[in-house]
């Protein structure tokens, strides 16, 4: 059974197709999925799916390449997380990819931003769903100034749709945190990519689809969806020297000790 451990069932291309996509997981042994949080004006629909269906959960975060929309309080954070079926902080991190002209310290509010989710996630005790895009140095630098560095206290949280390179691997998982792999593992220019999650022990590796972005080898370019997360389990299984069914095993156990047993 898959543990799909990042999706966006709340966005349009997937909603709207939902009870096939539902299907399609059944057919395929994905079990269940956590469907992430990117603004404080989607989380509600976002919740709305982990309380009306068992095999989905929810997280609460404001992705940090989102602007206009809603800053959020720590509050804001706290309180939502206290709803039922939400068990994660995030998605929250850094993304310098898309500064264009401007400057590091013009992106002081995406690092306010992060440390607003990281200071929630130390209240609650709930895991931190972190993204991280050509800022990897701020990620870790920040994440460490705010205390998250894997000793008692830590929320700890998973690095998704990992795509850094060993050294950024090895201090996330110096830190306490899990390291995330998508369907970009299965893509032919990804071969450093592939090495990295190599290194990655499978106690402390997740798979994700991402969905609706980055289907894999054999569905990339057409709509991700969490049926899909059986091909990334086959690649980590190929680079593991071990069966697809191992790696689901560990997984999904990783899955339930990362977001506190809440999920069984």
């Amino acid at each position: 059974m898959f543990t799909d451990s990042h999706c966006h069932l709340n966005f349009p291309e997937l909603v709207e197709n939902l009870d096939d996509i539902l299907a399609q997981m059944r057919t395929a042994q994905v079990h269940r999925a956590l469907v992430i949080g990117t603004t404080l004006e989607e989380f509600d629909a976002v919740h709305r799916l982990a309380v009306t269906y068992p095999h989905l959960w929810a997280t609460v975060g404001v992705h940090p390449d989102n602007e206009g929309v809603r800053e959020p309080t720590l509050e804001d954070l706290v309180t939502r997380s206290q709803r039922p079926r939400v068990v994660g902080i995030g998605e929250t991190g850094l993304d310098y990819y898309r500064m264009g002209e401007r400057s590091h310290a013009d992106m002081a509010w995406q690092r306010e931003r992060f440390r607003t989710h990281i200071r929630a996630a130390r209240q609650t005790q709930l895991p931190l769903v972190i993204h991280t895009r050509s800022a990897s140095a701020d990620t870790l630098a920040i994440l460490r100034e705010e205390g998250e560095d894997g000793a008692a206290g830590s929320a700890g949280g998973v690095f998704h749709c990992f795509t850094e390179t060993r050294e950024v691997a090895r201090a996330a998982l110096d830190l306490g945190f899990y390291i995330s792999f998508s369907g970009i593992l299965t893509f032919k220019n990804a071969a450093d990519l592939r090495e990295v999650a190599r290194m990655v022990p499978l106690d402390r590796l997740l798979i994700e689809t991402d969905s609706p972005y980055l289907a894999p080898v054999p569905h990339r370019g057409k709509t991700n969806n969490p049926a899909y997360v059986p091909y990334v389990a086959a690649e980590v299984a190929r680079l593991h020297e071990t069966t697809p069914e191992a790696v689901a095993a560990a997984t999904d156990a990783n899955f339930e000790r990362l977001f506190n047993g809440v999920l069984s």
